[in-house]
């Protein structure tokens, strides 16, 4: 793939991975994006995973034409981007490895050496020449790995973004952006606002035509749409209205009271209701679904004089990943001693800018009237202007 007359895509997909990271469900794989600049130098923008780094080498040798490369920039070490270092000094061995000082550090965690016979240590504000090209370098702490440098080549106006912009998929699927980028974004980054803040601001001086993220597809097509998507995600505003209700049920009166209360937001004209199994549903899915609306419901038993264990395990992700600047809303059942809307109170009360609704639910058991009452005084609450 070539992006500008000198920058050539030379990435990877992968559709044998079934969790990225370990954790997060891809079922249609990551790509993992690598890119070559051409010039009276030439520089490697990253590499590949290892299980790809034949793949990798040969898509490279494909661009060079007989040519050496002169650098490898390494922007993060992050395995999935840094594991074929060992294999491209093996097939280059005269290139120049370009890193930032934390990086080379990782490198000698990694690799049992940080390459000081063969190494160019980078910082904020330096730049390296490769003729016509020349590229800038933009530190990005924490986004989201401490180590993490952007590139910008001001001659075609592109910004390397390392794994900002990214998102799961491979590259050879088609599948909706803000979908998995949102999930991406809040599973990988989103813990991380203030320092994504802090690159956005460094980014808006510059002149971006166009985004080679480290994951996922080439944005060369309205720009503004997602970096305002990722104003709106690190500054942990609403990206759509509506509310979103997790739960989870035993034995499914829990269940009707979250799907009641489900139709009432909806008859009372609330655009969008999203409700959440937590114990079948992907974890990642819901944490997203958490962070893109502004209004949260958690409905869920007691359960050993708490919550149900994947209540607790979903407040507990989102607490990690800093959530905040929400409206929530409780909903409990216990059949003689309801303790689960006074635990996840507890849990949440440290996050920032929380605001819990007046009205809240407690069953004890199954439905009843007042219970039904209960529900829609809170429908009404969180539907009001």
């Amino acid at each position: 793939m070539q992006i500008t007359n000198d920058i050539h895509y030379i990435g990877v997909n992968d559709h044998d991975i079934d969790l990225f990271e370990g954790q997060y469900t891809v079922e249609n794989g990551m790509a993992y994006n690598s890119y070559v600049v051409m010039d009276e130098k030439i520089a490697v923008m990253d590499t590949v995973d290892t299980n790809f780094e034949e793949e990798w080498l040969d898509n490279l040798k494909a661009v060079l034409n007989g040519r050496t490369p002169d650098y490898l920039i390494v922007q993060h070490m992050e395995p999935d981007h840094s594991a074929s270092i060992k294999a491209f000094t093996d097939a280059y061995p005269d290139a120049v490895i370009v890193a930032s000082a934390p990086a080379f550090t990782m490198m000698r965690q990694f690799f049992g050496t940080d390459y000081a016979d063969k190494r160019q240590v980078i910082k904020e504000g330096d730049s390296l020449s490769l003729g016509a090209h020349a590229l800038q370098f933009v530190a990005a702490p924490m986004v989201h790995w401490p180590e993490v440098m952007v590139t910008y080549d001001a001659r075609d106006k592109v910004l390397f973004s390392a794994d900002g912009f990214g998102k799961f998929g491979a590259l050879d699927t088609d599948e909706d952006w803000a979908c998995e980028a949102r999930r991406y974004y809040f599973g990988i980054v989103g813990k991380f606002g203030m320092q994504v803040q802090n690159l956005l601001k460094k980014a808006a001086a510059l002149d971006i035509q166009i985004i080679c993220p480290l994951h996922g597809p080439i944005l060369k097509e309205n720009l503004e749409y997602y970096v305002n998507l990722y104003q709106t995600w690190s500054s942990y505003g609403v990206e759509s209205e509506g509310i979103m209700i997790a739960y989870t049920s035993v034995y499914g009166h829990t269940k009707a009271a979250a799907e009641l209360l489900a139709e009432k937001l909806t008859a009372k004209g609330c655009p969008k209701v999203v409700v959440a199994d937590l114990a079948r549903e992907d974890k990642a899915e819901c944490v997203e679904d958490a962070f893109r609306y502004g209004k949260l419901v958690l409905a869920t038993t007691t359960y050993n004089a708490e919550m149900f264990p994947f209540m607790r395990e979903f407040i507990d992700e989102l607490i990690s990943h800093n959530y905040q600047n929400r409206t929530i809303a409780l909903m409990e059942n216990g059949s003689w001693a309801p303790m689960a809307a006074k635990a996840m109170r507890a849990r949440l009360e440290g996050c920032k800018d929380i605001t819990f609704t007046e009205h809240s639910v407690q069953i004890r058991s199954a439905l009843t009237d007042e219970n039904i009452a209960q529900i829609e005084a809170l429908a009404e609450e969180l539907t009001a202007k």
